[in-house]
C-alpha cells in the first residue's frame, strides 16, 4: 500500500480503478477542503518553479479556479475581477522593475 494523503483530482479514484488498483478516498469537510486547497497551491506553484512546465501552470489554475469557487465566487466573478484589475493597473507584460520611489 502506498499512502498519499493529500487532495487530488476528481478522476484520479477512477484512474486508479482502471488499472486495477483499490484508492481509498474520504470527501473532505469544507474547512479541511480549504485548507488542503492552500496546500496544493503551494504544492503546484513549488512544481512550476522546479520544472518550468505549461502542464504545472494549468495545475495552478485548476487550484485557483477550485479555491475561488470553494469561497462563493464564480470562475466568471474572477476573470471579472483579473480583467478590472488588469485593466486598472496593467500586467506584467513590460518587464518593469521598481527600483525605488522618491
Amino acid at each position: 500500500m502506498v499512502n498519499y494523503n493529500k487532495l487530488v483530482r476528481d478522476k484520479i479514484p477512477d484512474i486508479i480503478k482502471n488499472q486495477g488498483e483499490t484508492p481509498l478516498t474520504r470527501i473532505l469537510p469544507e474547512d479541511e477542503y480549504l485548507q488542503r486547497l492552500d496546500a496544493k497551491l503551494s504544492e503546484e506553484v513549488g512544481e512550476y518553479q522546479e520544472s518550468k512546465a505549461i502542464e504545472e501552470l494549468a495545475d495552478i489554475l485548476e487550484v485557483v479556479f477550485a479555491i475561488s469557487e470553494a469561497r462563493g465566487c464564480t470562475t466568471g466573478d474572477l476573470m471579472d475581477v483579473y480583467r478590472e484589475k488588469h485593466e486598472k493597473r496593467g500586467g506584467f507584460s513590460k518587464r518593469i522593475l521598481l527600483i525605488s520611489k522618491e
